[in-house]
């Protein structure tokens, strides 16, 4: 990637050009991008920066499998599927009692089996032939390791099975054991993930805005962000940015001048917090029968 497009894609803001905040009412306001202060923000952006060949275009993203479209599956199917997959790791996780970390790490090892993020040698997987109802639970049992929060296959099995009485999603210990060197290979064996929440409290702190309020409220729309392909495509510096724009918003918080003084591309910022608000104002449309219709494309085990 080319010395301008990388600084675009991590945020960095080469000509110093001007930004706009907000979704409704701050798109009213121009600010300009000042000078770099020394403050552990610059430590943040270029640790991910260095680290963000796994980023992808949101085209590259969106590609469903040939395999896929045969069964029907459209791109809106895709996504829907891969949502609906997050909640139930989500979902599974309460049960077993992990850490929101484990969880996000879990949903992102979800999304690269089906995306191919991690080596030209490995094509992405289609959702026939690696079933996301086992998928997801083995990412969460992978993740469980990878986060030295171990938990047992037999302790998965036994949540699925007293969450859903589907037979679709009633899988054994071997099923589980199977798909995860399965999982393993699709994703090259890299399971280092890079978190939002790592950057996120020393962000909220620097703004001085790591009061109970803001902090929860934040921390909540990152968790939220798993629900969407954003950690495929943007760095967590920037994804933890723009959870802090739109609480500051809706809390009325003041940011102009902390955010003038960070090196990042404003627009960038404002372009993923664009996209986490359209998410929120699209979900509630979403009812439960259009998850069900799309996982019902997808074969199952007889």
């Amino acid at each position: 990637m080319g010395g301008k497009a990388h600084d675009q894609r991590n945020g960095l803001n080469p000509k110093s050009n001007l930004y706009f905040p907000g979704k409704q009412n701050l798109k009213k306001t121009w600010l300009p991008i000042s000078g770099l202060r020394p403050t552990s923000f610059d430590h943040v952006v270029l640790f991910f920066v260095s680290r963000s060949k796994q980023l992808l275009d949101q085209e590259d993203v969106d590609v469903v499998s040939p395999l896929d479209r045969e069964k029907g599956i459209t791109l809106e199917d895709f996504k829907l599927i891969k949502m609906q997959m997050a909640s139930y790791i989500s979902k599974l996780a309460q049960h077993v009692k992990v850490r929101q970390r484990v969880v996000a790490t879990a949903v992102t090892y979800m999304r690269r089996v089906y995306t191919n993020i991690t080596s030209r040698y490995c094509f992405r997987k289609s959702m026939s032939e690696y079933d996301p109802r086992l998928v997801a639970p083995t990412c969460l049992y992978l993740a469980s390791k990878a986060e030295e929060s171990t938990v047992q296959a037999k302790l998965l099995v036994f949540y699925i099975k007293r969450i859903y009485t589907d037979d679709k999603y009633r899988y054994e210990i071997k099923d589980i054991l199977e798909m995860e060197m399965k999982i393993l290979e699709a994703l090259n064996y890299y399971l280092v993930v890079y978190h939002p929440y790592r950057s996120l409290s020393q962000l909220l702190q620097d703004a001085g805005l790591n009061n109970i309020s803001m902090t929860e409220l934040t921390w909540g729309v990152v968790n939220d962000t798993y629900k969407m392909d954003l950690a495929l495509v943007h760095p967590p510096h920037l994804i933890a940015l723009a959870c802090i724009y739109i609480a500051s918003v809706l809390r009325d918080k003041d940011t102009t001048a902390w955010f003038e003084e960070l090196r990042v591309d404003m627009n960038v910022v404002k372009n993923i917090s664009m996209e986490i608000l359209d998410f929120y104002e699209n979900q509630r449309t979403i009812p439960d029968e259009r998850f069900n219709s799309a996982l019902n494309k997808l074969p199952h085990k007889s």
